[in-house]
Order: structure tokens, then C-alpha cells, then sequence
């Protein structure tokens, strides 16, 4: 199931609204975008009509974008020689350090073996790799595929269709 939407400005006839205690609960017509819990406080709730609580959802968004709109995202890489990852006992799990894993896509051998990922000598089945990506839930991510020997180099990336015949 794909991850909604984040939400927009909303117009009266884009969403539904339903008081929920202290909660204006934010339905868009369109279910690919997310629902919100907004919390404004009941007795402020209770005072507000549907109107008034879009426009107050609507300068909260364009809060977020303003911010959004000013954020600069730097990757953090951890440097080579000191650990990517780490085991988070609490969350019985493994998470990255920083915002890029150097790792390296391990085949199987046989009919019955799983693929892995090594990352940090410590191999990682498929499905302990997602979880430990799923600690960024929400974010985009980028997968550049180089040589093993090159772990630690950015690649020169070039946007093209890929020849059919090889790379």
C-alpha cells in the first residue's frame, strides 16, 4: 500500500471534517492524501465553525511549506572505517547513523538461499534491510549502483535512457 499524500490548501468541497475532543480530524475527498489529526484544544474546537478551522488548516500548510520551501537537506555520510549502522535495542533493530548506507548487494548461492545486503561486514536479509530503511518512512531515496571497490566514492550520475544493449 503506498504511503498517502502529504496534505494541500484545502477548499470546503476537498475535505470532511469531523470534531474528535480537541481534534479537528481532516479527511480529503481524495483517500491518496493523507488524514490528519489537527489538534486546535475542545474549547477552541467547540467555538469554531468549518470555515474557520480550514482557515486555520490552511495557514498551518502554508507554515509547513514556508518551512519546507527554506529547509536544505545535507546528507550526512559517515565516514569509512567507522560503523553505518547500529543496533537500536528499544526498537529491536538495526538503524543507519547517517543518510547514506555504502553496502554491498550479496546474490544467492542456490535455490534455497536468500539474497543479502552487507553493510559494515554484518550481512542483512531483505527484509531486515527494509526495516531498518523504514526508520525514514516518509523520505525519497536514491540508489546509485557502483563497483564494490568504489563504496566510498560519489559517482558521476548522468540522466539518460539506458542502452538496450548494456550500460
Amino acid at each position: 500500500m503506498p504511503m498517502p499524500r502529504r496534505p494541500h490548501r484545502a477548499s470546503p468541497d476537498e475535505i470532511k471534517i469531523t470534531r474528535e475532543g480537541e481534534y479537528a480530524l481532516i479527511a480529503y475527498a481524495d483517500d491518496t492524501i493523507a488524514t490528519t489529526r489537527f489538534q486546535l484544544g475542545a474549547e477552541k474546537l467547540a467555538a469554531m465553525t468549518d470555515q474557520e478551522i480550514i482557515d486555520v488548516w490552511n495557514e498551518h500548510i502554508d507554515g509547513r511549506d514556508a518551512v519546507m520551501a527554506e529547509y536544505e537537506h545535507v546528507a550526512v555520510e559517515v565516514p569509512p572505517g567507522r560503523p553505518q549502522v547500529e543496533f537500536f535495542a528499544k526498537g529491536n533493530q538495526w538503524v543507519p547513523r547517517g543518510d547514506v548506507l555504502r553496502c554491498i548487494v550479496m546474490g544467492t548461492s542456490g535455490e534455497d538461499d536468500e539474497p543479502f545486503i552487507t553493510i559494515d561486514d554484518r550481512d542483512f536479509t531483505p527484509m531486515e534491510f527494509a526495516r531498518m530503511l523504514s526508520t525514514f518512512g516518509g523520505w525519497g531515496m536514491r540508489i546509485v549502483f557502483v563497483p564494490d571497490d568504489e563504496l566510498h566514492e560519489e559517482p558521476e550520475i548522468e540522466v539518460r535512457e539506458p542502452d538496450p544493449r548494456g550500460r
